[in-house]
């Protein structure tokens, strides 16, 4: 596991790689919607509160599938992923979440670049 400063680094070079594709430093929510749009992979349009709500939820799934807290059950006849639990989430404050969240996020941009 790589310590707090290391992380905090790649945390903003992350932050400043699309602040510099879309013209504004996003924070988590922000991050978490756009990988909800790429995960359900019909392009970018207007989405409304409740497709966006949905799209962050994907993404939290899709990153947390990456420790194997969930997997994809399958599409909706619209095309949206759907994700089952397949084994329960460590008791944590909402920071360590917060921090789960970003470390897997990392994982996940890093996968797509390579």
């Amino acid at each position: 596991m790589e310590n707090e400063e290391d992380f905090d680094v790649r945390w903003a070079a992350l932050r400043q790689d699309i602040k510099k594709r879309f013209g504004k430093k996003p924070d988590l929510n922000a991050i978490l919607f756009l990988v909800g749009v790429q995960e359900l992979g019909q392009g970018v349009r207007e989405f409304t509160k409740e497709e966006k709500q949905d799209l962050m939820h994907i993404a939290t799934c899709k990153l947390l599938s990456l420790s194997g807290y969930y997997e994809l059950d399958g599409l909706d006849q619209e095309g949206w992923p759907h994700w089952k639990s397949v084994k329960p989430l460590p008791a944590c404050n909402l920071k360590e979440q917060e921090r789960m969240l970003k470390w897997h996020a990392l994982e996940y941009f890093d996968e797509m670049s390579s």
